[in-house]
């Protein structure tokens, strides 16, 4: 799933480390993503916790995609910040779950993220190149 993540591969966002409900992920905070008080925009925080969470959710098979997530921003991460997002399965129940990703930059908490996660109904990895081909809802096998 990430190799196809566009967005995130273009913000150098790296994977480091994945396995069943985790994910280890990596930025730096470039210029372009700095606001005017020169700290990182919390869009970008949120865009890389986003994505760890959105690997680890995606570890077990099923097309997952998020359902709500919240963000609480913590400490200010500044140009030239290196900062490392580590996302952790907190539980599985059905198609739903919850993740919890915590970005640093070192040992210093810069942000701490929840994510709810869905996986979409018979759906597996091939499908999400077809997204009409997971039976979502409105989409009949005529309207593809």
């Amino acid at each position: 799933m990430f190799a196809a993540d566009e967005a995130s591969r273009r913000l150098g966002i790296e994977l480091l480390e994945h396995g069943e409900g985790t994910a280890v992920l990596r930025m730096t905070v470039t210029p372009a993503m700095v606001n005017g008080h020169r700290i990182a925009h919390g869009g970008y925080l949120f865009l890389l916790a986003d994505t760890a969470f959105a690997c680890a959710c995606n570890s077990h098979g099923p097309v997952t995609v998020a359902a709500g997530a919240d963000i609480v921003f913590v400490a200010p991460a500044r140009e030239g910040d290196v900062l490392v997002a580590r996302a952790e399965e907190r539980t599985r129940y059905g198609r739903s779950g919850v993740y919890d990703v915590t970005v640093r930059r070192g040992e210093e908490v810069i942000a701490e993220f929840r994510g709810r996660s869905r996986s979409v109904r018979g759906s597996t990895k091939d499908t999400a190149a077809d997204p009409a081909a997971d039976g979502t809802p409105g989409t009949t096998k005529e309207s593809r």
